[in-house]
């Protein structure tokens, strides 16, 4: 029996009678509205009301965006929806994950780093606090995702690292810090990725753990949020084959995601971890959703398998005719397509949105976009940063180093990003300002079906004191890998380090922890886990040594290689 009087609903009478109400006063065209969580492209209300409201979406989430835009955008849904609505972003790394103008605090691994997790708990207040200025009311965070498998693209600086008890904590912190601002967590992504080196995004992956190891882990995990109230679970499209086998030992042998598996949703999540909230898919045009079943039936298989709510779509209409139709023909019934609305209602009344909007305080406020990058969080950013640094290794008791004795810098970014020039230009402005002299590596042409003169050693050494190479390599979806990748080959170019042994050479991986992988050579290398103009003013300080490491590896940047070290 759904109980909205349990956790983590904790309805009154008067709420549970106004989702009652709510349901009933529903078109069924309404509530299979409600299922949806499409993607917003334009602040513009035309497109508003009649590309989104026209069709009754239970929640909605815009791309980072301009706060202006946003907040008018966010007030004209609010004010003409049928049904209060969830209006969501992608809060796992600071303000900035909703407004260009917000605060960057940092990758979920950057809190981890610095061994504390009430930097997860700030993480989780500035993300929030800054959405709520401009109407958004919903996380998708926190990322508990363990990362176990130092190959996997996607995971990486999204996690809180690979012990599950950092990860626990800082989970929880986030929440804190969330419930404190109004927000719903989607605490994600369930039955955990980080397992396998794939990525969700383009094709099915695996958690390939025992359920004993699963219940130790990332079993553990969702138990213990889910005890702290977590009011929605986001589930991936990942398969577990040991739990859907348990459950089911008639389950085929083809990967079926947890996103369209009953025996993930209902018996391992609802029953054995009693999961009473709200579940929402993970977006589904990911292949990993699409290459499952056909879309036309695992629209509304997928709330029928357990899911409550369906985020994104390929094609928004066809997906409402999708469902509709599964509605008509019994793929999905009736029972689960009022459950599933109840739920939605019960979440959206967990937020007092109901009583938000008869108070006339469900549009956001426009003195509450000050919040919005201000001076504490900006505070609070910097010390996470000056925290989180980590000096992996310097066997060559390379720094600080000095314009005296490194005058001559060679510097290098790694990792083609769209951030690549931004961080560029402020790490050389940085260092300039300290009297180093920046000499920027500029990509060599190869053509080796003729005669070609390489740089001597002799030379090289004559005209560089230091190499810096920044590893810039950011994780996104459709990647297969988050290595580096050289231009130059073997040691034909300046591109490669091959020049260790010849001139001091220092590695900055802002972004992926696990470098060392593909640099073991390089005697000196650091771990910042965020690319923010703030984290690389940090690094500069330490390197220059104005002030001291004190990060704390939350993963193993040694990838269970000892060499690596040396």
């Amino acid at each position: 029996m759904l109980d909205l009087r349990a956790k983590p609903f904790y309805l009154s009478d008067e709420d549970i009678r106004w989702v009652e109400d709510t349901r009933a006063s529903l078109t069924l065209e309404e509530k299979l509205g409600q299922l949806f969580f499409p993607i917003g492209y334009s602040p513009n209300e035309q497109y508003l009301q009649y590309e989104i409201l026209n069709r009754n979406p239970g929640g909605l989430m815009f791309r980072t965006g301009k706060t202006e835009e946003l907040f008018s955008a966010y007030t004209y849904l609010q004010e003409h929806a049928k049904v209060p609505m969830f209006l969501a972003a992608n809060l796992e790394a600071g303000g900035d994950g909703i407004v260009e103008e917000g605060t960057a605090f940092g990758k979920q691994l950057q809190a981890a780093a610095t061994g504390d997790p009430e930097q997860a708990y700030r993480l989780g207040k500035v993300s929030c606090s800054e959405a709520q200025a401009v109407g958004c009311n919903y996380a998708f965070a926190p990322v508990v995702d363990i990362d176990m498998d130092y190959h996997n693209p996607i995971t990486n600086v999204r996690t809180y690292g690979s012990d599950k008890e950092m990860v626990k904590a800082c989970g929880l912190a986030y929440m804190r810090g969330a419930k404190e601002c109004g927000s719903a967590v989607s605490v994600k992504h369930f039955p955990g990725d980080g397992v396998d080196e794939v990525d969700q995004h383009i094709l099915t992956s695996v958690n390939s753990l025992s359920c004993e190891e699963w219940d130790a882990t990332y079993g553990d995990v969702y138990r213990t949020l889910i005890e702290a109230d977590a009011l929605t679970v986001m589930v991936g499209h990942i398969a577990m084959p040991a739990y859907q086998k348990k459950f089911n030992p008639n389950h085929p042998d083809k990967l079926m995601p947890a996103s369209l598996s009953p025996e993930l949703l209902k018996n391992l999540l609802r029953e054995q971890l009693g999961f009473n909230g709200m579940i929402i898919t993970d977006a589904t045009p990911m292949v990993g959703f699409l290459c499952a079943m056909d879309r036309e039936k695992s629209v509304p298989y997928c709330i029928e398998a357990g899911c409550d709510m369906i985020l994104f779509n390929k094609d928004y209409q066809e997906d409402l005719d999708f469902m509709k139709k599964g509605y008509e023909e019994g793929i999905l019934s009736k029972e689960r397509l009022d459950e599933a609305v109840t739920r939605i209602l019960a979440a959206k009344a967990a937020l007092r949105l109901h009583i938000k909007r008869a108070e006339g305080t469900l549009a956001p406020k426009r003195e509450n976009l000050s919040v919005i990058g201000c001076e504490q969080h900006k505070a609070w950013a910097k010390e996470c940063a000056d925290k989180a640094v980590t000096l992996v290794k310097d066997t060559q008791k390379l720094l600080p180093i000095s314009p005296q004795k490194h005058k001559r810098v060679l510097f290098e970014i790694m990792g083609k990003c769209p951030s690549e020039e931004r961080v560029a230009k402020r790490f050389i402005e940085d260092m300039e300002r300290e009297g180093f002299e920046m000499i920027r590596y500029e990509e060599e042409v190869f053509d080796f079906s003729k005669p070609m003169r390489f740089e001597t050693v002799t030379e090289f050494r004559s005209k560089y004191d230091l190499v810096i190479y920044i590893g810039n390599v950011e994780n996104a979806s459709n990647k297969t890998t988050s290595r580096l990748n050289w231009h130059a080959p073997y040691g034909a170019g300046n591109n490669i380090p091959w020049f260790v042994e010849v001139v001091p050479t220092l590695f900055i991986s802002l972004q992926n922890p696990y470098h060392l992988l593909d640099v073991p050579m390089v005697k000196t290398y650091i771990n910042a886990y965020s690319n923010h103009d703030l984290m690389i003013d940090t690094v500069v300080e330490k390197i220059t040594g104005k002030s001291a490491f004190t990060g704390k590896n939350p993963v193993d940047p040694f990838c269970g290689k000892d060499y690596l070290a040396y």
